[in-house]
């Protein structure tokens, strides 16, 4: 029963009977009784547990109370809650600081506010300052103008001489020989400032054309197309010219024919005033067939006149045109050292007529003596030179009869004897050359004659002129006591005296002269041509056209990049030579002489040896000559109050000193594909005192990178493009340079700020010079026979390379445009030697050395790319370059100096092992 009572159970309660209800009676219970169990563990044990605590507390030991009700004190006394109480009063205390700093800031801020109104307040005030200085300013330079204007005349058209009609009956002077520029020559046509425009008649559009020597046609044609003075418009042309010999004889015209054919030129105006006839000649027996034609007022350039002809100062003496269509060789010219050569002196000739033989009629020298002088001394002179080649004292070689047959000549002329090579070789072995003026004393000159000298100055043989009455060519413009001897023929039997007592310096003088005559105006079609419009535009008094500048090409580049301070730029020692603040770029005053140097230096400009200055005048600056060390060009010798007249060391330091008060440079930087030494170099150039701009000669077919970022210097920084690569570039006269001094600097030089400064405060004291840094010398090989290149250290040099160096702007002009374009090829030829062909230049027109500045003798910066000199066959190709260059100029012209310019401030450091050098403070 038991067991069927359980089955029931766990089957729900159905049983038998089946009975659900005792199943959920029995869940009832259990519910009921696990709710009351949990009401009586909520309840009573919190009850017990407080009781039991609460007992606790009440013990009599007060320090085992735990959960007793306690004070702040002894609640901090727990380890947590004093960490907290630490912090609250941290907090607190920072509270309090924060708020005294923002009273504080507070007042500090009321404060800057009442600065700031202020600040507003002079600003306004400052600008009303301004507007005021402005109008100061602007009424200061209206003043100036004002003064500037009464002080400078107003230029005008001279004032018309003759008519203003072209009136034939006009009468002409009375004799032709009274023509002179006063009388027969409108001055109106010829402004001062009309630039001297000329007119060239083309020979081809008239008759007489085709009887023209060929050669001559087609130089002189050349040369006028080169000219910068001729113009093709007739109506403003202030002289006229016309080409009318060497005519062939064949084909001359007659003298009726060609006076006709000359008076009906378009532009003759029936005088032919302000015309030019120029009748060439290229050979010894040019005819003067002139002689036979009325000219009326035009001017006559030829080289042969008789004295019912020649109008001094009006017509002129030109030289013959040998080298008509070719240059001159200069390698075949001979050198001007040694001094000596192997005659004393040398003629060749024959006469062919003579006025009367003095073999007829034998004189005395006591009967000359007493006024009955004989109408002929070429017996004399015949008989005289004869005795000195028999006495042995010098060797000396004359010949009066032609080996072969003589040239043609005039009467009374001394013919001239073989080939011009032959006459040539005779004249290199010969100290003077003997040049004896025809008989006949009505013969002023001769192409015979002028055939003598050319040949003479050509080969370096000095002239001695017998025959004081002659004009020798452009003898108004040029002194040629300096060049040759003009001697009296009386004076025949002292000659020989004469010639020995001449000392070897004055020898290498007159040679020199006269090889720079020859070069300048005798040697080719163009300086014949440009000598005869430079003469009469020298008469006329007006300036010369300005030399062209080379145009510079400007490469785009970006710049904005902050140069910094180079320390070693920065550190200058106990030498700061310049002042506290830069100025801003200021270009030396433009040249101002130009209408009172034809007045005023006209012999001086035409007989010295740099140039050709009535062919350039240097605008950019004084062309005064450098053999005479005048180089001060915009200077005044003026110098205001505090100018810094030596004084303490302050102001030395803080101003330039010298004769100019105002003045600056250009750094002409050459470069090729080097950028980052480039953009290092001008950084190094950053805060330079007197510094104008930066010209960087980009030397490289391949443009710098487009992203590359240049410098900002302070000054500007003109990158030029060049056609070409070439070493000559850096001495290109370039229009963006606007200062005198030019400091060329290679793009990896390193020198300080300090030495700049002192190398430009040298070149102002010494205009002319070269004034730099490394020094190098030429030595003379003994074994070889030749010149060699030396960078030694040495205490003496004669050379200082323009990879640092100071120069004159004028001395890029003369490289560029007057020194022979041989030397200028070899520079490309090895690309090298252009600081030696400028050293050579120099000392050439100065006959002075360089100046080095400090003991510096190297400049390369550390670690920058391998440049050209230091190539194995860079030294050979200068010894090349030196012995070249000793060929063009005839001798060598660099001159040793011991001298050195270095500052007070300087200490030079010498390794023991040197010996040391004098140096001059």
């Amino acid at each position: 029963e038991l067991m069927t009572g359980y089955t029931m159970l766990r089957n729900g309660g159905v049983g038998n009977g089946g009975q659900p209800w005792v199943l959920r009676w029995s869940s009832r219970i259990r519910l009921t009784w696990l709710s009351f169990t949990l009401f009586v563990i909520l309840v009573f044990f919190p009850l017990i547990a407080h009781y039991y605590l609460t007992t606790i507390d009440d013990a009599d030991d007060a320090g085992k109370r735990i959960f007793g009700p306690r004070t702040g004190n002894e609640l901090c006394e727990v380890k947590h809650v004093q960490d907290l109480c630490r912090i609250r009063e941290s907090v607190s205390e920072e509270l309090l600081q924060l708020e005294a700093k923002r009273q504080e800031l507070n007042s500090e801020i009321a404060k800057l506010n009442l600065k700031i109104e202020a600040c507003k307040k002079s600003i306004e005030n400052a600008k009303q300052d301004l507007l005021q200085l402005k109008n100061v300013i602007s009424q200061t330079e209206h003043s100036y103008k004002e003064l500037m204007a009464q002080n400078q005349p107003k230029l005008s058209l001279p004032i018309r001489l003759l008519p203003d009609k072209d009136d034939a009956t006009f009468p002409l002077p009375k004799s032709n020989r009274n023509c002179r520029l006063h009388n027969c020559f409108d001055y109106s046509r010829c402004p001062l400032t009309s630039g001297f425009p000329v007119y060239v008649y083309n020979s081809d559009d008239y008759p007489f054309g085709s009887s023209l020597d060929p050669l001559i046609k087609q130089a002189f044609e050349a040369t006028v197309r080169t000219n910068v003075y001729v113009t093709e418009n007739a109506n403003i042309a202030c002289v006229y010219i016309i080409l009318m010999g060497e005519m062939q004889e064949p084909v001359m015209p007659k003298p009726t024919e060609l006076e006709q054919q000359l008076h009906s030129l378009p532009y003759w105006r029936t005088d032919g005033h302000n015309h030019l006839i120029i009748n060439l000649s290229r050979k010894s027996e040019t005819q003067n067939f002139i002689y036979n034609i009325s000219t009326g007022r035009a001017m006559i350039a030829q080289s042969t006149f008789y004295d019912a002809q020649y109008r001094p100062g009006f017509d002129i003496v030109v030289s013959p045109l040998v080298h008509a269509m070719s240059e001159p060789n200069f390698l075949e010219i001979p050198p001007q050292v040694p001094v000596k050569r192997k005659y004393l002196f040398s003629f060749q000739g024959e006469k062919i007529e003579s006025l009367r033989s003095s073999l007829q009629e034998v004189r005395s020298f006591e009967e000359e003596i007493e006024g009955n002088a004989p109408a002929d001394y070429d017996d004399r002179i015949i008989t005289t030179l004869k005795a000195v080649q028999d006495s042995k004292l010098d060797f000396v070689l004359v010949e009066f009869t032609c080996k072969n047959q003589p040239k043609a000549s005039l009467p009374t002329e001394w013919a001239l004897c073989g080939e011009r090579d032959d006459r040539l070789e005779l004249l290199k072995l010969s100290t003077f050359a003997l040049i004896i003026t025809p008989g006949d004393t009505h013969l002023v000159i001769s192409a015979g004659c002028t055939m003598r000298l050319f040949e003479a100055l050509e080969v370096g043989a000095i002239p001695v002129v017998l025959g004081e009455q002659v004009q020798l060519p452009y003898n108004d413009v040029i002194r040629w006591n300096e060049a040759a001897l003009i001697i009296p023929k009386p004076r025949i039997t002292e000659v020989h005296f004469l010639l020995r007592s001449i000392s070897d310096n004055d020898l290498l003088a007159m040679r020199r002269q006269g090889r720079f005559l020859w070069e300048t105006y005798f040697s080719t079609s163009d300086n014949v041509f440009s000598t005869v419009l430079a003469i009469i535009r020298t008469r006329i008094q007006i300036p010369a056209a300005p030399i062209r500048e080379e145009p510079a090409v400007e490469i785009p580049h970006r710049s904005g990049k902050a140069a910094g301070t180079d320390p070693n730029m920065a550190d200058n020692g106990d030498l700061d030579l310049g002042p506290v603040e830069t100025e801003p770029p200021y270009a030396s005053p433009k040249y101002l002489r130009n209408f009172t140097l034809t007045a005023m230096d006209i012999y001086r400009n035409w007989n010295s040896a740099p140039g050709p200055f009535h062919l350039f005048p240097y605008t950019p600056f004084d062309p005064v000559l450098p053999s005479e060390a005048k180089f001060l060009g915009s200077g005044t010798g003026f110098r205001p109050i505090g100018g810094g007249a030596g004084g303490s060391g302050k102001e030395f330091q803080a101003a330039l000193g010298g004769n100019v008060p105002r003045e600056q440079f250009t750094v002409v930087m050459l470069t090729y594909e080097r950028e980052e030494v480039l953009m290092n170099s001008l950084e190094r150039l950053n805060g330079l005192p007197y510094l104008n701009k930066v010209v960087v000669v980009w030397n490289s077919p391949k443009l710098p990178s487009e992203d590359l970022l240049w410098p900002d210097i302070g000054v500007p920084i003109m990158v030029v493009r060049t056609e070409k690569n070439s070493l000559n570039n850096r001495f290109l006269p370039w229009d963006e340079i606007d200062t005198e001094a030019i400091l060329s600097i290679d793009d990896d030089a390193h020198l300080r700020h300090d030495e700049i400064m002192f190398g430009f405060r040298v070149w102002r004291e010494a205009r002319d010079r070269i004034v730099g840094f490394p020094g190098r010398y030429h030595a003379w090989d003994i074994p070889h026979q030749s010149w060699l290149y030396n960078s030694n250290y040495s205490c003496e040099l004669s050379m200082v390379l323009t990879g640092a160096a100071f120069f004159h702007k004028y001395y890029a002009y003369l490289y560029s445009y007057v020194m022979p374009q041989a030397i200028r090829d070899m520079v490309d030829e090895y690309i090298n030697c252009e600081d030696i062909a400028m050293n050579f230049l120099v000392s050439h027109l100065t006959r002075k050395p360089p100046i080095k500045v400090t003991s510096r003798w190297t400049f390369r910066c550390p670690g920058c790319p391998q440049a050209l000199s230091h190539d194995d066959s860079h030294f050979h190709e200068r010894h090349k370059c030196i012995n070249f260059f000793v060929k063009v100029y005839g001798y060598m012209p660099l001159l040793y100096t011991q001298f050195r310019v270095d500052s007070v401030l300087f200490k030079t450091r010498l390794p023991h092992d040197k010996t040391k050098c004098f140096k001059f403070i």
